[in-house]
C-alpha cells in the first residue's frame, strides 16, 4: 500500500499568521491565494500588495484585508474550542488535498489530526438512503477501516451518517460545510461530538459559520481531494453525491459505485456512474484491490513545492486595455480559462496577472473546473 511521506516545510509564526490573514481577506479564494504566494513569495508581501493589485483591477473602494487582531481573535476562539488550524504549505497538510487546484489555504480542525496522514477513502451517498444502502455504507466503511483506511464523509443524513458510524472505531473524518462549532444536521449532534473526540472534524470555515447552500459543493471537493478514491453508495440522477464523484474524477481520483435495482430512483445515479466507467463495488476487497494496483499518481507523491515560484517577481503589470480584452469575452455564465486564453491570444503569464487583479477587484468569480465568469 502507499505511504504518504511528510514534506518538512517550516513556516514561522509570523508568516503563518500572514498567510491566514491573506486567506481570510476579501476576494482571496484558494486559487488566488496560491497565485499570490507564487508571485510574492510570502504571505506578508502578498498582503502588502493586495490594495494596489485590487486598485489596478478596477476596484473603487479599498479592499478589506483581514486585520491582525481579527485573525488572532479567530485563532483564540478555535483554541478555546480545542480546535486548531492547518495552513497550506505546512508539513502536516495532507498531500493529496494539497495537490488539487483549489486546495483550501486554511483548514480548521478538531480531533485527531494524525488521521490526515493515513490513506483515505471518501464515502458519500443519498440523504434519504434505503435501509440496505445504509447497511452497505456501514459495512463497507467498517471493513475498509479494518483494512487500514480512514473513511471521509460529509456528516449528512443517510449514507454519510452510516459511513461515519461504521468507521468510528478505526478512524473517520467529517468534512463540514459549517464552522466546527455548528451542529448540522441537528440529529447528528451526538455523532458530531463523537467524531470530535474519536475521529476528526474538518472545515475551511470560521467558527460560527452557518450552513449555506454554496458551502456544500465546496465541502465535497475536500472530501474527494483528501481521498484516493470516492465510493458512492446510493444517488439519484440529480444528486450532490454525483458532484463529489465528478470532482473526484476531475482531480484524477478513482470513483467506485455500489450497483442497485434499476427500479429504485436512488440507484439511477450509481448505475449511471458504473455505465460511464466507475468501478462496480460489492465489497471492500473490490476497492482494496483497485487501490493496490494503482500507479504512483502525482497526487500521491510528497509535494516539494506547492507554490510555483519560478515566476516570482517577473510578472508583467497588465494595463486597462488588456483587462478589458478579457472582460469583453466574459458573461455571467462560467467559461473555461483555457478558452479565454485562446480567444484573447494573451501570453499565459500576462493573462494570469490580469485575472488576479480582476478577481481581487471583485469583477470576476472563479468556479470549479478552472472556469471564470463576470461578477454580477
Amino acid at each position: 500500500m502507499f505511504d504518504f511521506d511528510e514534506v518538512p516545510v517550516h513556516i514561522d509564526s509570523n508568516e503563518r499568521l500572514a498567510r491566514i490573514r491573506l486567506a481570510w481577506s476579501e476576494n482571496v479564494g484558494p486559487i488566488t491565494f496560491k497565485h499570490l504566494i507564487s508571485r510574492f513569495g510570502t504571505g506578508k508581501k502578498a498582503l502588502e500588495a493586495l490594495p494596489e493589485l485590487a486598485k489596478r483591477g478596477g476596484r473603487k473602494k479599498p479592499i478589506k484585508l483581514c486585520p491582525k487582531p481579527k485573525a488572532e481573535g479567530e485563532l483564540e476562539k478555535l483554541a478555546a474550542f480545542n480546535a486548531d488550524v492547518l495552513v497550506l504549505g505546512e508539513a502536516h497538510y495532507p498531500t493529496p488535498l494539497a495537490n488539487i487546484e483549489d486546495a483550501p489555504p486554511v483548514l480548521t480542525m478538531k480531533g485527531h489530526a494524525h488521521l490526515l496522514d493515513k490513506k483515505t477513502i471518501g464515502v458519500v451517498g443519498a440523504r434519504n438512503a434505503s435501509t440496505m444502502g445504509k447497511k452497505m455504507a456501514y459495512q463497507l466503511s467498517k471493513d475498509l477501516g479494518d483494512a487500514g483506511f480512514t473513511i471521509c464523509s460529509g456528516l449528512a443524513r443517510g449514507v454519510d451518517t452510516a459511513a461515519h458510524n461504521g468507521a468510528l472505531a478505526t478512524g473517520t473524518i467529517a468534512v463540514l460545510g459549517t464552522g466546527l462549532d455548528i451542529i448540522y444536521p441537528k440529529e447528528n449532534a451526538e455523532l458530531q461530538e463523537r467524531i470530535a473526540n474519536e475521529g476528526l472534524l474538518l472545515s475551511e470555515h470560521l467558527c460560527g459559520t452557518k450552513p449555506q447552500a454554496q458551502h456544500f459543493p465546496r465541502r465535497n471537493r475536500i472530501i474527494s481531494g483528501l481521498s484516493l478514491g470516492t465510493l458512492v453508495v446510493e444517488a439519484a440522477l440529480r444528486s450532490g453525491s454525483l458532484i463529489t464523484a465528478r470532482m473526484a474524477g476531475e482531480q484524477g481520483r478513482d470513483v467506485y459505485a455500489v450497483p442497485g435495482s434499476p427500479l429504485d430512483p436512488r440507484a439511477k445515479g450509481t448505475n449511471n456512474l458504473i455505465r460511464n466507467g466507475a468501478q462496480m463495488v460489492e465489497n471492500a476487497e473490490d476497492i482494496i484491490e483497485a487501490i493496490e494496483t494503482l500507479h504512483q499518481h502525482a497526487f500521491m507523491e510528497p509535494t516539494l513545492t506547492l507554490f510555483d515560484d519560478t515566476g516570482a517577481g517577473t510578472f508583467e503589470q497588465p494595463d486597462d486595455e488588456l483587462q478589458n480584452k478579457i472582460v469583453d469575452e466574459l458573461t455571467t455564465t462560467p467559461i473555461a480559462i483555457d478558452d479565454i486564453i485562446r480567444e484573447t491570444g494573451l501570453p499565459t503569464q500576462v493573462f494570469l496577472s490580469c485575472l488576479l487583479e480582476l478577481e481581487l477587484a471583485g469583477r470576476i468569480s472563479r468556479h470549479f473546473g478552472n472556469k471564470i465568469s463576470l461578477e454580477i
